[in-house]
This record gives C-alpha cells, structure tokens and sequence, in this order.
C-alpha cells in the first residue's frame, strides 16, 4: 500500500512540475513567471539589463507594472549593443527622456497578442500586419518562413526570437533589433 500511495505522490510531483514549467520561459537565464508583472519579470534576465535600465530611465515602470494588457517587443543587450555608438548612452541621459519614452513606447503594443494572434493577423493582412504602438507608431509584422519579423518605420527588421513569455499583465516576445521611430 505504501508502495502505490509513494508511486501516487510522484506522478503527481512530476504532474505539478510539468503543469509548472509549462507555463514559464527561461529568458536570459532566468524562468519567466506568468504570474508576475512584465517588469518583475524583465529585471530577472540577464539579456536584457539595458532595457531595464532604459525603462528606468524613461519613468515607464510604473505603467509597464500596471494591469495593461501590454505586448512588449523587447529587445536584447546585444540589440542595444548594435545601436551607433554613443546612442544608448545619449538616450539614458534625463535630456533625453521623452525621446527614450518615444523609442521604448514604439515597442509596446495595447493589448495582450500572442504568437498565434500576430501569425493571423499577418495571414488575413495578406502577409502583413500593422502594429499600433503605445507612441502612436506603426510596426509592420510579416513572417519569414516560420520567424516572425517586425520592420520598424526606418526600415530595420527584427526577428523574434523569443514568443509568447506570459506575464500577469501581457506578453513579452524577445526580439534581436531595437526598432526605431
């Protein structure tokens, strides 16, 4: 009997541990939490310490912690890294703050859009969906074989690298360009 009932206990250790893990992502080395806001979840990654400290900067933590919803497009350290030199550090200096506000905002979409939400917009658009951004912008979305691309208004295209990281308040797809205005 206690062999059944300790079998029992582990089917459903290992049920709870994959019902769990299925809800979470690993972004930047850490597990992603739906049950946390895009923020607390945001300044756990290593991948992305300089959005971070861009939205920091730009005072938009308490409007990316509120209830949303919000698709964020965020881009990696290594995206930022790909920006002209000198422009992160001139974006983060308090001059410059409705500027970084304008940059941050056009990778916010209102609304909670998956994967599957942005491929079918794209499909009924004829291969192209136009994003709306919280900066009052347009993305364009289109796919590449099965990669979801967004071109930003300059041209630059960013591929998302990560889907569909849920957080309480939204979603979160990682991407590897930081598109601009």
């Amino acid at each position: 009997m206690k062999s059944l009932k300790t079998q029992l206990l582990l089917v459903m250790s290992i049920l709870v541990t994959t019902f769990t893990n299925a809800q979470t992502k690993m972004v930047g080395g850490a597990e992603m939490y739906p049950t946390k806001n895009i923020i607390e979840n945001a300044v756990n990654s290593k991948e992305h310490t300089t959005l971070v400290a861009a939205i920091k900067a730009a005072e938009l933590v308490e409007t990316l912690s509120s209830g949303g919803p919000f698709t964020v497009f965020a881009p990696t350290n290594i995206a930022f890294g790909n920006l002209p030199d000198g422009t992160v550090e001139t974006l983060l200096k308090p001059e410059n703050r409705k500027q970084l506000q304008t940059v941050l905002t056009y990778h916010v979409i209102a609304g909670k859009f998956s994967a599957k939400d942005v491929i079918e917009a794209i499909e009924k658009g004829n291969g192209k969906a136009e994003l709306k951004t919280l900066s009052g912008g347009t993305l364009t979305a289109m796919l590449d074989g099965k990669n979801v691309k967004i071109k930003d208004s300059k041209g630059s295209i960013a591929t998302v690298t990560i889907a569909d990281v849920n957080q309480s308040n939204g979603i979160i797809h990682v991407v590897d360009t930081v598109m601009l205005p």
